[in-house]
């Protein structure tokens, strides 16, 4: 039997038994597991420099060794993540309403696990322990695939989580982890029928495409972050400076990073110098508009694929729009429909920019650096959704959750 119908087969059975395990048993197993980190940094940091060396034998970009790299303040980070999910109440069981018919019957929502949910990633071995966290408390079994790039990071975490979650009474075979990082497992995975309930992809345009064209069990889709700050003309200009700069190189290769840059005409003058020079100094190669290169002429020209792309890297696309009109028109052409801003202190403008523009996240006078699961308070999160059913934005408890009916009756019959 190979590796991953194995696995598939030790998660549906786990699934089963996962629904009867109560609160104080998984808040138990979660406590393990952010113990577990912590205590075994060392070892989880060990197989994560392997992983750092064959990735710049590789050639990678430094904004995606960034990714990649795991320190004990981020292991720690990882580890309050997961005390966060157990400190969130457990969404399994709850009775979201009852109603009465007629008839006398009394029928109701309750929810109830996905059952067994799979997710394929790439370079990010933190989303090992988000998913594994997240599933637990769910009472979900998880299948996880993580790129070629983290394996001997995530093989060591996951080893780690199943020592405390197994030791601590979660059902074994409810954390696995695919260690064949092929791309042929990965198609085989997307096809699991019968075992998989539900399918997230997290990753570039790439592995998001491959797994909506491939896919034949349920999935729910998470785009690549192309996020925009539009400068309104009536911007703080201060505020505006401090959200672009955040949102582009406080951690450029995250999906919630800025790519583009949208700037009114009416302020362009004033602010294009201020934000030019403060981006080259963060050393952000500035790729401009021919209105924009004519107040700033040291930016690269940009064309209209850059409009479309996500770099994950210290590049930005800049515009200058003609109002929000323009600017509203510009985002919902090129981007994700994950997160974007607004700068400004024009009230009609800031509606009007939350109604218009088509994303999971919009904000007004802030990063969108925040669309986050930790940030929006859900603790760690599965990825975040940039589709319109089921779940949107970051997926927390409830996104992993069904809704079973319940019905009680004496003795109904229908005529």
């Amino acid at each position: 039997m190979s590796e991953l119908i194995e696995k598939c087969a030790k998660a549906k059975e786990a699934s089963v038994r996962l629904v009867s395990v109560d609160t104080v048993t998984k808040n138990n197993a979660l406590e393990a597991i952010a113990r577990a980190l912590t205590e075994r940094a060392n070892e989880i940091i060990a197989a994560n420099n392997t992983d750092i060396e064959n990735a710049k034998n590789n050639g990678t970009r430094q904004a995606m060794l960034d990714r990649l790299t795991l320190t004990k303040d981020r292991i720690n980070d990882i580890a309050e993540g997961v005390r966060q999910v157990k400190s969130l109440e457990d969404p399994i069981g709850e009775v979201i309403k009852m109603w009465k018919r007629p008839n006398g019957l009394t029928i109701g929502q309750k929810r109830v696990p996905m059952g067994v949910i799979a997710i394929i990633y790439e370079a990010r071995p933190n989303v090992t322990v988000d998913a594994a966290a997240l599933c637990i408390k769910t009472s979900n079994a998880c299948i996880l695939r993580g790129g070629s790039e983290a394996i001997n990071s995530n093989k060591m975490i996951m080893k780690i989580m199943q020592d405390a979650a197994y030791e601590a009474g979660i059902p074994e075979g409810s954390l696995n982890i695919i260690e064949d990082t092929s791309r042929e497992t990965a198609t085989q995975l997307m096809k699991m029928n019968g075992y998989i309930d539900l399918l997230i992809p997290r990753g570039g345009k790439g592995l998001i495409k491959s797994v909506v064209d491939n896919a034949t069990v349920p999935v729910v889709e998470t785009a690549a972050g192309n996020c925009h700050v539009y400068v309104d003309g009536d911007a703080d200009l201060d505020m505006a400076l401090s959200i672009v700069l955040n949102a582009k190189v406080q951690r450029p290769s995250v999906c919630n990073a800025a790519e583009t840059l949208l700037i009114d005409s009416k302020i362009a003058e004033k602010f294009i110098p201020i934000v030019f020079n403060a981006l080259t100094e963060k050393n952000v190669e500035i790729r401009a508009d021919k209105k924009a290169k004519a107040i700033f002429a040291d930016a690269s020209d940009v064309s209209d694929e850059d409009y479309y792309t996500e770099y994950n890297d210290y590049i930005i696309a800049v515009k200058v729009v003609d109002g929000i009109e323009e600017a509203i028109a510009h985002i919902n052409k090129y981007n994700t429909k994950h997160s974007e801003a607004i700068v400004t202190n024009n009230y009609e403008h800031s509606q009007k920019f939350l109604n218009e523009v088509d994303a999971a996240a919009v904000y007004v006078n802030a990063s969108t650096r925040f669309t986050d699961g930790f940030e929006f308070g859900f603790g760690a999160e599965i990825g975040i959704s940039t589709q319109k059913m089921h779940a949107r934005g970051p997926m927390g408890l409830e996104a992993l959750t069904s809704i079973k009916y319940i019905i009680y009756g004496e003795g109904q019959i229908r005529e």
